[in-house]
Protein backbone atom coordinates (compact mmCIF):
# COMPACT_ATOMS: atom_id res chain seq x y z
CA UNK A 1 0.00 0.00 0.00
CA UNK A 2 1.41 3.57 -0.59
CA UNK A 3 0.94 5.95 1.61
CA UNK A 4 0.13 9.56 0.56
CA UNK A 5 2.11 12.39 2.47
CA UNK A 6 -0.41 13.81 5.03
CA UNK A 7 -1.07 17.43 4.34
CA UNK A 8 -2.46 20.56 6.04
CA UNK A 9 -5.79 19.56 6.29
CA UNK A 10 -5.19 15.62 7.60
CA UNK A 11 -2.79 18.05 10.22
CA UNK A 12 -5.93 20.08 11.08
CA UNK A 13 -8.24 16.91 11.21
CA UNK A 14 -6.15 15.08 13.45
CA UNK A 15 -5.66 18.08 15.52
CA UNK A 16 -9.07 18.90 15.97
CA UNK A 17 -10.72 15.61 16.66
CA UNK A 18 -8.37 14.73 19.54
CA UNK A 19 -10.08 17.67 21.28
CA UNK A 20 -13.55 16.04 21.19
CA UNK A 21 -16.06 14.91 18.70
CA UNK A 22 -19.57 16.42 18.40
CA UNK A 23 -22.75 14.90 19.80
CA UNK A 24 -25.46 15.33 18.00
CA UNK A 25 -27.42 13.83 14.77
CA UNK A 26 -24.88 14.58 12.27
CA UNK A 27 -21.43 14.00 14.34
CA UNK A 28 -19.29 13.81 10.56
CA UNK A 29 -21.20 16.71 8.89
CA UNK A 30 -20.84 19.03 12.51
CA UNK A 31 -17.28 17.93 12.67
CA UNK A 32 -16.65 18.46 8.81
CA UNK A 33 -18.22 21.94 9.04
CA UNK A 34 -15.64 23.53 11.82
CA UNK A 35 -12.81 22.42 10.03
CA UNK A 36 -14.28 24.36 6.85
CA UNK A 37 -14.58 21.01 4.65
CA UNK A 38 -17.41 19.17 3.37
CA UNK A 39 -19.06 15.52 5.41
CA UNK A 40 -17.47 12.93 2.68
CA UNK A 41 -14.45 15.00 2.55
CA UNK A 42 -13.98 13.94 6.48
CA UNK A 43 -15.50 10.36 5.91
CA UNK A 44 -13.09 9.44 2.92
CA UNK A 45 -9.41 11.22 4.96
CA UNK A 46 -10.45 9.29 8.06
CA UNK A 47 -10.64 6.37 6.07
CA UNK A 48 -7.32 7.04 4.08
CA UNK A 49 -5.64 8.00 7.23
CA UNK A 50 -6.64 4.32 8.97
CA UNK A 51 -6.09 2.27 5.67
CA UNK A 52 -2.56 3.72 5.66
CA UNK A 53 -2.16 3.30 9.16
CA UNK A 54 -1.30 6.79 9.60
CA UNK A 55 -3.71 6.32 12.03
CA UNK A 56 -4.23 3.34 14.13
CA UNK A 57 -8.21 3.84 14.89
CA UNK A 58 -10.81 6.32 15.09
CA UNK A 59 -13.39 6.24 18.12
CA UNK A 60 -14.35 6.69 21.39
CA UNK A 61 -11.80 6.36 24.35
CA UNK A 62 -13.86 5.02 27.55
CA UNK A 63 -12.25 5.32 31.21
CA UNK A 64 -13.18 2.37 31.90
CA UNK A 65 -11.78 2.03 35.35
CA UNK A 66 -14.09 5.47 36.15
CA UNK A 67 -17.10 2.91 34.97
CA UNK A 68 -16.28 0.50 37.60
CA UNK A 69 -14.35 -1.82 35.46
CA UNK A 70 -10.75 -2.41 34.93
CA UNK A 71 -7.42 -2.09 32.16
CA UNK A 72 -4.09 -3.43 32.74
CA UNK A 73 -1.01 -3.41 30.69
CA UNK A 74 0.32 -7.04 29.82
CA UNK A 75 3.16 -8.29 27.99
CA UNK A 76 4.42 -11.91 26.50
CA UNK A 77 7.87 -13.07 26.02
CA UNK A 78 6.56 -15.22 22.62
CA UNK A 79 8.96 -17.06 20.66
CA UNK A 80 9.10 -15.58 17.05
CA UNK A 81 7.73 -18.91 15.08
CA UNK A 82 4.74 -18.56 17.25
CA UNK A 83 4.31 -14.72 17.57
CA UNK A 84 1.33 -14.30 14.58
CA UNK A 85 -0.20 -17.66 15.91
CA UNK A 86 -0.28 -16.24 19.92
CA UNK A 87 -1.44 -12.72 18.32
CA UNK A 88 -4.60 -14.05 16.89
CA UNK A 89 -5.48 -15.88 19.63
CA UNK A 90 -4.73 -13.13 22.34
CA UNK A 91 -6.44 -10.12 19.72
CA UNK A 92 -9.45 -13.26 19.23
CA UNK A 93 -10.48 -12.15 22.90
CA UNK A 94 -12.78 -8.94 22.75
CA UNK A 95 -11.18 -7.45 26.03
CA UNK A 96 -8.07 -7.16 24.46
CA UNK A 97 -6.66 -4.08 22.75
CA UNK A 98 -3.76 -2.31 21.47
CA UNK A 99 -1.88 -5.33 20.70
CA UNK A 100 1.85 -4.01 19.61
CA UNK A 101 5.25 -5.96 18.49
CA UNK A 102 8.24 -5.20 20.40
CA UNK A 103 12.05 -5.80 20.10
CA UNK A 104 12.55 -6.94 24.10
CA UNK A 105 12.57 -10.01 25.41
CA UNK A 106 8.55 -9.65 26.50
CA UNK A 107 8.21 -9.04 22.49
CA UNK A 108 4.11 -8.57 22.48
CA UNK A 109 2.70 -5.94 24.80
CA UNK A 110 -1.39 -5.44 24.85
CA UNK A 111 -4.03 -3.55 27.34
CA UNK A 112 -6.54 -5.80 28.51
CA UNK A 113 -9.85 -4.41 29.44
CA UNK A 114 -12.73 -5.79 31.67
CA UNK A 115 -15.87 -4.53 32.80
CA UNK A 116 -15.20 -6.13 36.35
CA UNK A 117 -11.99 -5.58 38.02
CA UNK A 118 -11.86 -9.53 39.47
CA UNK A 119 -12.07 -10.90 35.78
CA UNK A 120 -8.39 -9.29 34.94
CA UNK A 121 -7.49 -12.27 37.00
CA UNK A 122 -9.45 -15.04 34.99
CA UNK A 123 -8.96 -13.28 31.43
CA UNK A 124 -5.06 -13.60 31.51
CA UNK A 125 -5.14 -17.26 33.06
CA UNK A 126 -7.17 -17.88 30.15
CA UNK A 127 -4.53 -16.44 27.68
CA UNK A 128 -2.01 -18.33 29.69
CA UNK A 129 -3.77 -21.38 29.51
CA UNK A 130 -4.75 -20.90 25.63
CA UNK A 131 -1.37 -19.93 24.55
CA UNK A 132 1.09 -21.77 27.16
CA UNK A 133 2.99 -18.40 27.65
CA UNK A 134 3.52 -16.70 30.88
CA UNK A 135 1.12 -13.05 30.94
CA UNK A 136 3.34 -10.38 32.41
CA UNK A 137 0.47 -8.31 34.31
CA UNK A 138 1.80 -4.16 35.08
CA UNK A 139 -1.39 -2.55 36.51
CA UNK A 140 -1.44 0.85 36.10
CA UNK A 141 0.28 3.18 39.27
CA UNK A 142 -0.62 6.30 37.57
CA UNK A 143 -2.42 7.65 34.59
CA UNK A 144 -0.75 10.57 32.12
CA UNK A 145 -2.47 12.57 29.28
CA UNK A 146 -0.68 13.02 26.57
CA UNK A 147 -1.59 15.28 23.69
CA UNK A 148 -0.34 14.42 20.03
CA UNK A 149 -0.62 17.46 18.07
CA UNK A 150 0.47 17.00 14.77
CA UNK A 151 2.61 19.84 12.87
CA UNK A 152 3.78 21.48 9.86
Amino acid sequence: MTSEPIDDTDRRIINALQGGFPVCRQPYEAAACRLGIDEDELISRLGRLIDERILSRFGPMYDAEKMGGAVTLCAMSVPDHRFDEVAGLVNNRREVAHNYARTHQLNMWFVLASDEPAEIATLIAGIEDETGLKVHDFPKQEEYFIGLRVGA
